[in-house]
């Protein structure tokens, strides 16, 4: 599954366009977040995700999950949020 990695600078819009275009492809994406200001972009993003595939047709569901990542050699727990097709 792919993995799109958020942070409290990604802009929202650019982020669904990306979530959008995986799901339409390959049916599931795996977007990641470490901190609140990223797993609100996160949100965000996916919220946007959801309205622009809608129209298509597709109904985008989300399961929230932790992952265990490893930034700068220091290990961090992020939020996972498992983006599919219901």
């Amino acid at each position: 599954m792919e993995v799109l990695k958020v942070s409290s600078r990604s802009v929202p819009n650019s982020v669904a366009g990306a979530i959008s275009g995986v799901i339409r492809d390959k049916g599931a994406v795996e977007v990641q977040a470490v901190g609140a200001g990223a797993a609100n972009q996160a949100i965000k993003a996916i919220a946007i995700a959801r309205g622009y595939l809608a129209p298509v047709g597709i109904d985008m569901i989300c399961i929230p999950a932790f992952a265990n990542v490893e930034i700068d050699g220091e290990e961090r727990t992020a939020i996972k949020l498992i983006c599919e097709q219901r």
